[in-house]
């Protein structure tokens, strides 16, 4: 369909029967099902057809899906209540018939609720509304729902008081429902009177009502996730479909809110508190996002009627109806070619031009999310475009009839209210890319442009002959903008040559998608990968500020190359962070001045908070983790610290046997250890303990792991010493290098960082090398080296629970590749003191964020190839 058949007046008057037997102008996605119930607003999902039998899944899958049957049943086991609704109407749905295609019609004018049926005088109807779905998809959609919603809400609210929010909800919903629709019909609302006749079943009133209760007994940050959620899918269903079981639900969600602020007390705590700038932006992003769904949703309904569906052709275009190409071809020859040429859109991949501003407002979203000026700009831009070109519409096809009017007012209203929501909220939009970033950007975007548009014209004049009129300079260039623009446009665009041949086909149908493939892909790849400035003056502020206060065992780790640096206020207290996917992963604790660390936190959020990013405290200490969690953070336990005090250290005892039997051994053989410092050391050293290195890497297969783990570029620092074990040949059988730990301009102590032995080498040599370092260290006056911790792997003192486990099992599977827990057993020689490290995070939603962004700070460069074998290994 296109844009000006879409306006009433322009279109033939076409009208579509109601069930109450009213009647209104055609809108943009016209009805093909007569019917007057709310059948078609429960059809979430068709059933597939019929098809190959699929592959047998693989028992690790089949292993998957039982646990996670498993742990179902078990979370119903626990919520009788909720296994009781659920079980109960599936098996009312299977008694009447109902579970494919909804209630008959003579069932449905008993059990639905609606103003025909209240009108009959049946007032049982809001609660009988309540066992049954209008189709397949209603059914397993309030079944998802029920799961999600119902074992939290009794654990929380208890049982009984969860039946009786849900059959309140739903009674109240379903009423205030109708009683909108009702109402508005009764001004003569369009929208409504095509609605006012509908009747509608189904729990999912009572269960948004339930959810809107429920949140007020979760945490801030997850009542206000659930809250927005409560209140955004009803009201997009609502705007969007228009059906009443939309506005019902709708009016539950509403309820529940009410009814939950009252019962918790917290209506005037709710009033005063406001919104952090990441909140802020992600709810601006969240309405973006609707305004982009909304449409796609509403086409998935046969008999959409909201409000905001009015105009859905100018965000997504849809195929022309036969008549629309029939009353194209009645006006001329070339208006008919054209249409034709539009309906071959959607045939070819240039379908996905339909869907062309749908998927530049999800991208505009991440770039809000992030708070990024430019996305916001853009968004205005766009806009503000659609709303003149609405105008412009309106100026070309208004006869005066108020339902015209009427039919632009609705259309306006959601860029208008969108620009309204950007201007109000602009403060919050102040992260700037630089300028290097946008040259970039704009580089790309204009050379795909500039290549698109050359490709169109040039080789559609060098190919004129399969263009309808014969393509000329001057006509290619006339259809440049039908390339750029969804098929719904293309009524408001001059004549144009049309393409008739396969090769001007195959130009109209890749150059513009091209061009959008790689403008979208390039607008998002700038949001998605913030740019961070490296200064060296803060690189070199920074190690001042460690060496004279000092930090934890691990903060040495800050000095590395990929850390990027905060600084509080009063520069007494630092951090060091790397940006991956928009997650800011610090280098363990914050450093600097004792007495700022704990304030340092709290400042490092809110930078974060400003810029858009996801803070994450990767292993730190008890005090850093306590000083995250009045924050209302979570954490886990991600390493185990292993401390070896120095003062009163002696290898004296049975447990120090194998210390013991590693310097005996290393004597005889004619080992030494020798300190050395990497620049200083002579080159025949280094190639081996090159060669050493690679050796190690060539037996795992797999790249060296970085972040917390140090490589050979590590050891290249004045400040780290090297422990080399060599024989009387100068034959180099092993190494260790060790961090200093400072404390008020001093070091006081030690870090174990790379660890590597020749695999023909002296057996011993790691004991070796540690237990002279501890030697050579306690005459210097140290007083403790740490042995490093080992990631996912700790001493298992407390029983894991929850995500903990999780971790836990990780850690297992890495271990015949990485060895992280035998790595932790190696060093329970030393007699250690086994000190916790912690990831620290503020939402637990960002886990798979904060994952991901891990694994890639530990494996930056992990290529294809080694991906595979890696999961082979895991896998054997």
């Amino acid at each position: 369909m296109t844009l000006l058949g879409a306006v009433p007046g322009v279109a033939a008057e076409q009208e579509q029967s109601r069930g109450d037997g009213q009647s209104r102008p055609l809108l943009p996605r016209p009805s093909r099902s007569g019917a007057g119930t709310d059948r078609a607003a429960g059809a979430d999902a068709s059933a597939p057809g019929p098809g190959a039998p699929a592959p047998r899944p693989p028992q690790r899958v089949v292993r998957a899906a039982l646990a996670l049957g498993a742990r179902l049943a078990a979370r119903l086991g626990r919520a009788p209540l909720t296994l009781v609704l659920l079980v109960g109407l599936w098996a009312v749905g299977a008694a009447t018939g109902s579970l494919t295609r909804g209630p008959s019609d003579a069932l449905l004018d008993q059990i639905g609720i609606g103003r025909p049926t209240l009108h009959a005088g049946r007032w049982w109807t809001p609660f009988t509304s309540l066992f049954w779905c209008s189709g397949i998809g209603a059914y397993v959609f309030t079944s998802l729902l029920l799961l999600l919603v119902g074992p939290a809400a009794e654990r929380r609210l208890g049982p009984l008081r969860t039946l009786g929010v849900l059959v309140a909800g739903q009674l109240a919903g379903t009423l205030a429902g109708t009683a909108v629709v009702a109402v508005g019909a009764r001004l003569g609302e369009q929208w409504t009177l095509s609605v006012v006749g509908q009747t509608a079943v189904g729990p999912g009133v009572g269960l948004f009502a339930l959810a809107g209760v429920l949140g007020y007994r979760l945490t801030v940050l997850w009542r206000r996730r659930l809250h927005l959620l409560v209140v955004l899918v009803p009201l997009v269903m609502t705007l969007y479909v228009g059906h009443l079981q939309s506005v019902q639900r709708c009016a539950g969600a509403l309820i529940g809110l009410a009814a939950g602020s009252l019962l918790a007390r917290r209506l005037l705590h709710l009033r005063s508190h406001r919104s952090s700038h990441a909140e802020t932006r992600v709810l601006v992003a969240l309405c973006l996002v609707a305004a982009a769904l909304g449409p796609m949703i509403a086409s998935l309904y046969d008999n959409a009627a909201g409000p905001f569906n009015t105009f859905s052709e100018i965000y997504l275009s849809h195929r022309l109806t036969p008549d629309e190409v029939a009353d194209f071809c009645s006006v001329s020859a070339h208006d008919c070619a054209r249409a034709h040429a539009v309906q071959r859109i959607f045939d070819t991949p240039a379908r996905l031009m339909a869907t062309l501003f749908p998927a530049l407002l999800l991208v505009l979203a991440e770039g809000l999310r992030r708070g990024l000026r430019f996305a916001w700009r853009i968004t205005i831009a766009t806009e503000l475009l659609w709303t003149a070109m609405l105008m412009v519409l309106f100026a070309e096809t208004s006869t005066g009839s108020s339902d015209v009017v009427q039919y632009f007012v609705e259309a306006l209203l959601l860029p208008t209210v969108t620009v309204g929501l950007l201007l109000v909220t602009r403060k919050r939009f102040s992260l700037r890319l630089p300028r290097a970033v946008l040259g970039r950007l704009c580089a790309v975007v204009g050379g795909a442009l500039a290549v698109a548009s050359v490709a169109y014209t040039g080789l559609g004049v060098l190919a004129a002959r399969q263009f309808e009129p014969g393509a000329t300079f001057r006509g290619m260039v006339a259809g440049l903008p039908a390339q750029f623009l969804p098929p719904a446009y293309n009524d408001l665009l001059p004549d144009y040559p049309i393409a008739v041949g396969p090769f001007a086909r195959a130009l109209e149908t890749y150059c513009g998608l091209a061009f959008w493939a790689v403008a979208l892909a390039a607008l998002l790849l700038t949001f998605r990968r913030p740019v961070v400035h490296v200064d060296a003056e803060d690189a070199a502020r920074a190690r001042k500020l460690l060496v004279e206060h000092g930090g934890g065992t691990l903060s040495f780790l800050t000095t590395w190359d990929g850390n990027h640096y905060w600084f509080d206020e009063d520069g007494r207290a630092a951090v060091a962070y790397r940006v991956l996917n928009t997650v800011a992963l610090t280098t363990g604790d914050p450093f600097g001045d004792p007495q700022a660390r704990d304030r340092a936190v709290a400042g490092f959020a809110r930078y974060c908070d400003a810029r858009g990013w996801t803070p994450c405290f990767y292993s730190v200490t008890p005090q850093t983790r306590a000083a995250a969690g009045e924050l209302g953070w979570r954490s886990l336990q991600v390493a185990e610290d292993t401390v070896v005090a120095l003062p009163d250290l002696a290898f004296t005892g049975r447990k120090w046997q194998d210390i013991r039997t590693a310097l005996n051994k290393a004597g005889k053989q004619g080992i030494t250890a020798e300190w050395w410092s990497y620049h200083e050391a002579p080159l025949a050293l280094k190639e081996q303990i090159r060669a050493i290195s690679e050796e190690w890497v060539s037996e795992k297969g797999l790249p060296e792991m970085g972040f917390t783990l140090g490589g050979l570029e590590e050891l290249d620092d004045p400040a780290v010493r090297l422990l080399i074990a060599v024989d009387e040949d100068r034959g180099v059988h092993g190494l260790t290098s060790w961090m200093p730990v400072y404390e008020n301009g001093e070091t006081v102590g030690w870090t174990l960082d790379f660890m590597r032995r020749r695999s023909d080498g002296f057996r011993g040599v790691t004991e070796f090398l540690i237990a002279s370092a501890a030697l050579g260290f306690k005459q210097e006056g140290a007083r403790f080296l740490s042995l490093s911790g080992a990631p996912l792997a700790r001493s298992e003192k407390e029983p894991p629970a929850g995500l903990q486990k999780t971790l836990d099992w990780l850690g297992r599977v890495l271990e015949p590749v990485y060895g992280f827990r035998s790595l932790l057993a190696f060093k329970a020689k030393f007699q250690p003191e086994y000190r916790p490290m912690y990831m620290a995070y503020p939402d637990p939603a960002a886990l798979p964020s904060i994952t991901r962004a891990i694994g890639k700070a530990y494996l930056p460069h992990l290529t294809p190839a080694q991906g595979v074998r890696l999961m082979r290994k895991l896998s054997s």
